[in-house]
């Protein structure tokens, strides 16, 4: 029982590390695209603000961020807990159909 709870306090703490990791890359994600923006409108102004220039560093690090969510959160929708039991079945079973197939032509 002692080793179960020893196993349940480790996950726990790495959920919480990878939480807290999410937090610090969204902080610095904001503050980062804060001052870049801030940068283009001081020295271009309002009327070269708005083009996919301006925002390309935002848009494609949100994606980034976006998916840091999902892995932070557990909640993968393409490569799930689901994903990873149906990737580990298919190698299995494929594992012992070749260890069949090995020892049959033997």
């Amino acid at each position: 029982m002692k080793d179960y709870n020893n196993v349940k306090l480790e996950r726990a703490k790495k959920q919480v590390e990878e939480i807290k990791g999410f937090y610090i890359h969204l902080m610095v994600y904001v503050l980062v695209n804060a001052f870049i923006m801030g940068n283009i409108i001081y020295h271009s102004g309002w009327n070269d603000f708005f083009h996919f220039g301006s925002f390309f560093t935002p848009f494609f690090w949100g994606i980034g961020l976006l998916a840091h969510y999902y892995q932070a959160s557990g909640n993968m929708p393409f490569f799930g807990k689901d994903w990873e039991q149906r990737q580990i079945q298919k190698y299995m079973e494929k594992e012992k159909r070749e260890s069949e197939d090995f020892f049959k032509k033997k």
